[in-house]
């Protein structure tokens, strides 16, 4: 990406704070314009730079993250907002996803990945560590009041569908899943075959629609 990306960061933890803005601002296509140290002026600083990405952590003083999500997508729609939290917990991470969180990244691995996290998320991508995966997924279900296009995937599909919604790429998966990338390349184009879609964004959009990404 050749355009700036501005970035507000919201944690509580000073130290915290200068490491991830001195990581953030040494690379040339982003910028950190504002700080915030708890959950009110994370609202104020996002409302008032209308930045690209939120960094936000979920315990704050005042307000934590996760309260503020819907108000922060409310005043600054097309702000993506990124979860950096300490909590490997997935009630978290649903309830982040569910109020409009994009992305849902873990301290521990806050240095390349978070620079990772930032480019999928500016590309309109769910960014889920990848330990966190599990918690998104749900196998295949029929919802009662209408048929599911997604059981009619094979297992391998489905497989191989559900990590092309999380951002997996294609060798990714093949490495995941044990197969060879043409292989894979077989499975997506029959998936998608069979659920009439043709983008990711429309595969995102299935998934939650049929409940296969909890939202």
């Amino acid at each position: 990406m050749t355009d700036i990306i501005r970035i507000v960061l919201a944690d509580d933890h000073t130290v915290l704070r200068s490491g991830l803005r001195l990581l953030l601002d040494n690379q040339p296509h982003l910028q950190v314009v504002a700080e915030a140290s708890n959950g009110i002026q994370a609202l104020s600083m996002t409302q008032q730079h209308q930045p690209d990405v939120l960094l936000l952590d979920i315990n704050m003083p005042e307000a934590d993250g996760l309260s503020i999500i819907p108000q922060v997508r409310q005043t600054s729609p097309q702000t993506k907002i990124l979860i950096l939290t300490m909590h490997e917990d997935g009630n978290y991470l649903q309830q982040a996803i569910q109020a409009g969180a994009v992305g849902y990244l873990l301290k521990k691995v806050a240095d390349v990945e978070l620079l990772m996290a930032i480019e999928a998320v500016m590309r309109n991508e769910i960014y889920v560590h990848s330990a966190m995966t599990q918690y998104l997924i749900k196998p295949p279900t029929a919802p009662a009041t209408e048929i599911d296009p997604w059981q009619s995937l094979s297992e391998r599909e489905f497989d191989v569908l559900k990590r092309v919604v999380l951002g997996y790429t294609n060798t990714e998966i093949a490495e995941e899943l044990f197969l060879s990338q043409k292989t894979v390349e077989t499975y997506r184009a029959r998936g998608m075959e069979k659920l009439n879609i043709t983008t990711r964004a429309q595969l995102v959009e299935s998934a939650l629609a049929h409940g296969h990404l909890e939202s």
